[in-house]
Protein backbone atom coordinates (compact mmCIF):
# COMPACT_ATOMS: atom_id res chain seq x y z
CA UNK A 1 0.00 0.00 0.00
CA UNK A 2 1.25 3.52 -0.73
CA UNK A 3 2.24 5.65 2.23
CA UNK A 4 2.49 9.41 2.60
CA UNK A 5 6.27 9.03 2.46
CA UNK A 6 6.25 7.44 -1.00
CA UNK A 7 6.97 9.44 -4.12
CA UNK A 8 4.43 10.00 -6.88
CA UNK A 9 4.65 9.28 -10.62
CA UNK A 10 3.97 12.02 -13.17
CA UNK A 11 3.71 11.12 -16.85
CA UNK A 12 3.97 13.66 -19.67
CA UNK A 13 3.08 12.47 -23.16
CA UNK A 14 2.61 14.38 -26.40
CA UNK A 15 2.81 14.06 -30.15
CA UNK A 16 6.37 14.56 -31.39
CA UNK A 17 7.28 18.26 -31.33
CA UNK A 18 4.66 19.44 -28.81
CA UNK A 19 7.26 20.11 -26.11
CA UNK A 20 6.96 17.39 -23.46
CA UNK A 21 10.73 16.87 -23.07
CA UNK A 22 11.34 20.59 -22.46
CA UNK A 23 8.51 20.62 -19.89
CA UNK A 24 9.81 17.50 -18.12
CA UNK A 25 13.26 19.10 -17.87
CA UNK A 26 11.74 22.30 -16.46
CA UNK A 27 9.77 20.37 -13.85
CA UNK A 28 12.88 18.51 -12.70
CA UNK A 29 14.83 21.78 -12.43
CA UNK A 30 12.19 23.92 -10.73
CA UNK A 31 10.12 21.54 -8.60
CA UNK A 32 11.70 20.19 -5.45
CA UNK A 33 12.24 16.43 -5.23
CA UNK A 34 11.26 15.60 -8.82
CA UNK A 35 13.60 13.39 -10.84
CA UNK A 36 13.38 12.29 -14.46
CA UNK A 37 13.21 8.60 -15.24
CA UNK A 38 15.90 7.99 -17.86
CA UNK A 39 14.67 5.74 -20.67
CA UNK A 40 16.60 3.19 -22.69
CA UNK A 41 16.46 3.61 -26.46
CA UNK A 42 17.88 1.98 -29.56
CA UNK A 43 17.91 5.24 -31.57
CA UNK A 44 21.07 7.21 -32.23
CA UNK A 45 21.81 10.22 -29.97
CA UNK A 46 20.94 13.65 -31.33
CA UNK A 47 23.82 16.16 -31.42
CA UNK A 48 22.86 17.83 -28.13
CA UNK A 49 22.07 14.65 -26.17
CA UNK A 50 24.25 13.23 -23.41
CA UNK A 51 24.34 9.43 -22.86
CA UNK A 52 23.07 8.33 -19.40
CA UNK A 53 21.61 11.81 -18.85
CA UNK A 54 19.10 12.08 -21.69
CA UNK A 55 18.87 8.36 -22.51
CA UNK A 56 20.66 5.08 -22.08
CA UNK A 57 21.58 4.41 -25.71
CA UNK A 58 21.71 0.65 -26.28
CA UNK A 59 21.77 -1.84 -29.16
CA UNK A 60 18.65 -3.65 -30.36
CA UNK A 61 20.03 -6.93 -29.01
CA UNK A 62 20.58 -5.43 -25.54
CA UNK A 63 17.07 -3.92 -25.56
CA UNK A 64 15.57 -7.29 -26.52
CA UNK A 65 17.53 -8.97 -23.72
CA UNK A 66 15.94 -6.55 -21.22
CA UNK A 67 12.48 -7.31 -22.68
CA UNK A 68 13.12 -11.05 -22.36
CA UNK A 69 14.18 -10.62 -18.74
CA UNK A 70 10.98 -8.61 -18.05
CA UNK A 71 13.00 -5.66 -16.78
CA UNK A 72 10.83 -2.95 -18.34
CA UNK A 73 8.03 -1.12 -16.57
CA UNK A 74 6.99 -0.04 -20.06
CA UNK A 75 8.39 -0.10 -23.55
CA UNK A 76 7.26 0.74 -27.06
CA UNK A 77 8.49 0.91 -30.63
CA UNK A 78 8.24 4.44 -32.02
CA UNK A 79 9.46 5.42 -35.51
CA UNK A 80 11.43 2.15 -35.88
CA UNK A 81 13.24 2.56 -32.56
CA UNK A 82 12.56 1.05 -29.15
CA UNK A 83 12.10 3.14 -26.00
CA UNK A 84 11.61 1.74 -22.51
CA UNK A 85 11.73 2.39 -18.75
CA UNK A 86 13.38 -0.18 -16.51
CA UNK A 87 11.41 -1.01 -13.36
CA UNK A 88 14.02 -1.21 -10.58
CA UNK A 89 15.38 2.39 -10.59
CA UNK A 90 11.85 3.81 -10.65
CA UNK A 91 10.56 1.72 -7.75
CA UNK A 92 13.71 2.44 -5.72
CA UNK A 93 13.23 6.20 -6.14
CA UNK A 94 9.52 6.06 -5.27
CA UNK A 95 10.21 3.99 -2.14
CA UNK A 96 12.75 6.61 -1.05
CA UNK A 97 10.13 9.35 -1.36
CA UNK A 98 11.38 10.82 -4.63
CA UNK A 99 8.83 11.89 -7.26
CA UNK A 100 9.48 10.44 -10.71
CA UNK A 101 8.80 12.21 -14.02
CA UNK A 102 8.23 10.18 -17.19
CA UNK A 103 8.77 11.54 -20.71
CA UNK A 104 6.97 8.76 -22.61
CA UNK A 105 4.36 8.25 -25.33
CA UNK A 106 0.78 7.01 -24.93
CA UNK A 107 1.80 3.37 -25.36
CA UNK A 108 4.13 3.56 -22.38
CA UNK A 109 1.61 5.54 -20.34
CA UNK A 110 -1.03 2.84 -20.92
CA UNK A 111 1.38 0.12 -19.83
CA UNK A 112 2.28 1.91 -16.58
CA UNK A 113 -1.40 2.56 -15.80
CA UNK A 114 -2.20 -1.10 -16.41
CA UNK A 115 0.53 -2.19 -13.95
CA UNK A 116 -1.61 -0.71 -11.13
CA UNK A 117 1.45 0.09 -9.02
CA UNK A 118 0.94 1.14 -5.40
CA UNK A 119 1.97 4.73 -6.05
CA UNK A 120 -0.01 7.84 -6.96
CA UNK A 121 0.02 8.49 -10.71
CA UNK A 122 -0.84 11.77 -12.49
CA UNK A 123 -0.90 11.85 -16.30
CA UNK A 124 -0.62 14.85 -18.64
CA UNK A 125 -1.03 15.00 -22.42
CA UNK A 126 0.55 18.03 -24.11
CA UNK A 127 -0.91 19.48 -27.32
CA UNK A 128 0.45 22.10 -29.73
CA UNK A 129 -1.56 25.33 -30.31
CA UNK A 130 -2.16 24.31 -33.94
CA UNK A 131 -1.02 21.86 -36.60
CA UNK A 132 0.76 24.70 -38.42
CA UNK A 133 2.83 25.59 -35.36
CA UNK A 134 3.66 21.90 -34.82
CA UNK A 135 4.80 21.63 -38.43
CA UNK A 136 7.04 24.70 -37.97
CA UNK A 137 8.52 23.31 -34.73
CA UNK A 138 9.31 19.97 -36.35
CA UNK A 139 10.78 21.65 -39.43
CA UNK A 140 13.02 23.90 -37.30
CA UNK A 141 14.21 21.07 -35.05
CA UNK A 142 16.97 18.67 -36.12
CA UNK A 143 14.62 17.37 -38.82
CA UNK A 144 15.54 19.03 -42.07
CA UNK A 145 14.33 15.95 -43.93
CA UNK A 146 10.82 16.72 -45.23
CA UNK A 147 9.91 13.03 -45.26
CA UNK A 148 10.62 12.76 -41.53
CA UNK A 149 8.48 15.84 -40.81
CA UNK A 150 5.64 14.41 -42.92
CA UNK A 151 5.89 11.10 -41.06
CA UNK A 152 5.72 12.93 -37.70
CA UNK A 153 2.65 14.88 -38.87
CA UNK A 154 0.88 11.66 -39.92
CA UNK A 155 1.74 10.14 -36.54
CA UNK A 156 0.32 13.25 -34.86
CA UNK A 157 -3.11 12.45 -36.36
CA UNK A 158 -2.99 9.06 -34.61
CA UNK A 159 -1.36 10.15 -31.35
CA UNK A 160 -3.77 12.98 -30.63
CA UNK A 161 -6.68 10.52 -30.40
CA UNK A 162 -5.27 9.23 -27.09
CA UNK A 163 -5.77 12.51 -25.23
CA UNK A 164 -8.94 11.14 -23.66
CA UNK A 165 -6.98 8.62 -21.56
CA UNK A 166 -5.10 11.26 -19.54
CA UNK A 167 -5.98 13.04 -16.30
CA UNK A 168 -5.14 16.43 -17.79
CA UNK A 169 -4.59 17.78 -21.31
CA UNK A 170 -2.78 21.09 -21.73
CA UNK A 171 -1.94 23.30 -24.71
CA UNK A 172 1.70 24.33 -24.98
CA UNK A 173 1.18 27.74 -26.59
CA UNK A 174 3.53 29.43 -24.11
CA UNK A 175 6.17 27.34 -22.36
CA UNK A 176 6.19 29.18 -19.02
CA UNK A 177 2.39 29.30 -18.84
CA UNK A 178 2.11 25.58 -19.66
CA UNK A 179 4.76 24.75 -17.05
CA UNK A 180 2.91 26.81 -14.40
CA UNK A 181 -0.37 25.00 -15.14
CA UNK A 182 1.25 21.58 -14.85
CA UNK A 183 3.05 22.56 -11.65
CA UNK A 184 -0.17 23.93 -10.08
CA UNK A 185 -2.15 20.82 -11.03
CA UNK A 186 0.50 18.54 -9.51
CA UNK A 187 0.42 20.59 -6.28
CA UNK A 188 -3.40 20.49 -6.22
CA UNK A 189 -3.37 16.70 -6.70
CA UNK A 190 -0.85 16.19 -3.89
CA UNK A 191 -2.60 18.56 -1.48
CA UNK A 192 -6.22 17.84 -2.53
CA UNK A 193 -6.55 21.47 -3.55
CA UNK A 194 -8.82 23.08 -6.13
CA UNK A 195 -7.88 22.56 -9.77
CA UNK A 196 -7.99 25.23 -12.48
CA UNK A 197 -8.87 23.03 -15.44
CA UNK A 198 -11.47 23.33 -18.21
CA UNK A 199 -12.06 19.98 -20.00
CA UNK A 200 -14.60 21.46 -22.41
CA UNK A 201 -12.06 23.97 -23.72
CA UNK A 202 -9.64 21.10 -24.31
CA UNK A 203 -12.29 19.03 -26.11
CA UNK A 204 -12.97 21.98 -28.42
CA UNK A 205 -9.24 22.42 -29.12
CA UNK A 206 -8.84 18.73 -29.98
CA UNK A 207 -11.77 18.98 -32.39
CA UNK A 208 -10.03 21.91 -34.12
CA UNK A 209 -6.77 19.98 -34.36
CA UNK A 210 -8.43 16.90 -35.84
CA UNK A 211 -10.94 18.55 -38.17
Amino acid sequence: MPTSNDGIMVILSSPSGAGKTTLVNLLSEKKKNFEISISHTTRQPRPNEIPEKDYYFVSSSEFKRLIKNQEFLEYAKVFDNYYGTTRTPVIDKLNKGKNVLFDIDWQGADQIKNKNLDFKLITFFILPPSKQILFERLSNRDMKDKLIVEERMKQFERDVLHWINYNYVLINDDLQSCFNKISNLIDAEINNGSKDYDPEYIRSHVENLTS
